[in-house]
């Protein structure tokens, strides 16, 4: 585990070391292709320990969208546009040929490997209930990584199922600025999720721009600049379901606005100042240690501003390297994040704290990527 005194040298901008460490995110990432069959695919979003503990169980089926939309940036970034397809056409088919659904929503993860029609949704045996579970928010459809799988889907040309993301989104998920956060829960009634983020309407912000939507785009906008926070120099993360808002300092919502040009260099540098953990930066005002991932995009922006602090970043993800080549989610075991997974479905179970684990990590991995190429998926 990386301390902060026993760092690596540090990368500097464009080098030899970034371009290097890029390269390799992209062969841990292709070597987890090249382990499936041809054609459509989803990744694993966490290269899990077997029987280690629950989060292992219920992840190590799991595909997230998100996740594997940024890998499939990121492998588009390095030139494979193969690879980048491959995902892109495993979300379309996941999209177009749902178990349930007909109306151009994803879920928010799916079976990782091969993809067919019809798409597989992740779970996991439950060895003390003897049945198969699904967990309510994999199956449920947050807007943020629909916003995402829209970004690659505009990337490698594929309007279709970009395009019915959006009029999903417009139908069931606009509110009266941006957009809710999402649908959790089973079919055929799953939860309407009526808080707001601040990071996935950056997210649509980016994707309707990306598409020409810009109507939608505004729309998206007019959230995000609404939680800017002049008194703390910071976005606040969004807003509760009665409309509260929810002053948590949060990277994604601190840091993402800059990076999709509706925050400033100063916000982000406030944002990262606040959540700085030595070496890296943590989820949130509630993280006590560095995730990795927050460390990878906050990397991104400070590169972006030249920033020396840039490097130490870069050299805390280069310590955090699995065996298997990707970037661990964490440097601590665990990592609070102050949220909870969602609401609670059943009397008298109370919310899941929704915490990271030190695993290799997809996403991480490929923010990381895209960072030590200076490639911003949101710009």
């Amino acid at each position: 585990m990386a301390g902060v005194g026993m760092l690596t040298p540090a990368i500097a901008f464009g080098d030899a070391a970034a371009d290097d460490f890029a390269a390799g995110c992209v062969r841990a990432i292709r070597g987890q292709m090249a382990a499936l069959p041809d054609g459509p695919v989803l990744l694993n979003s966490y290269l899990v320990e077997t029987g280690a503990a629950d989060f292992d169980l219920t992840q190590a089926a799991a595909a997230y969208v998100y996740d594997n939309a940024l890998a499939g940036l990121l492998l588009l970034a390095a030139g494979d546009k193969d690879g980048a397809r491959r995902i892109g056409a495993a979300l379309e088919i996941a999209q177009g040929h749902d178990p349930f659904y007909n109306d151009g929503r994803l879920r928010n993860a799916y079976m990782a490997g091969a993809v067919a029609a019809p798409a597989k949704l992740p779970g996991w045996w439950d060895a003390q209930a003897g049945r198969w579970a699904e967990d309510p928010y994999q199956i449920g459809s947050e807007s943020g990584p629909m916003a995402w799988a829209m970004l690659l889907w505009a990337a490698l040309g594929m309007r279709a199922p970009a395009d019915a993301a959006g009029d999903f989104l417009d139908d069931q998920l606009r509110a009266d600025a941006g957009y809710y956060g999402g649908f959790y829960g089973f079919e055929p009634k799953p939860l309407k999720l009526t808080w707001q983020s601040t990071e996935q309407n950056t997210d649509l912000y980016a994707a309707f721009s990306r598409l020409g939507r810009a109507e939608d785009a505004a729309q998206a906008k007019k959230f995000v600049t609404a939680m800017w926070d002049a008194g703390s120099g910071r976005f606040d993360a969004g807003t509760a379901p009665d409309g509260a808002v929810n002053h948590l300092g949060a990277a994604d919502a601190g840091i993402w606005p800059y990076l999709a040009g509706l925050g400033t260099a100063e916000s982000a540098l406030t944002a990262i100042k606040a959540l700085r953990r030595g070496a890296g930066i943590g989820f949130s005002d509630a993280s006590a240690s560095i995730w990795l991932e927050g460390t990878a995009f906050a990397a991104l922006a400070l590169r972006q501003m030249r920033d020396p602090l840039a490097a130490i970043f870069f050299a805390a993800l280069a310590q955090n390297l699995s065996p298997q080549g990707y970037v661990y989610a964490t440097v601590a075991p665990e990592l609070a994040t102050g949220l909870t997974t969602g609401p609670s479905l059943q009397k008298g179970v109370p919310e899941q704290a929704f915490n990271y684990f030190r695993r290799p990590a997809l996403s991480t991995t490929a923010w990381a990527g895209l960072a030590a190429m200076g490639i911003n998926p949101l710009g």
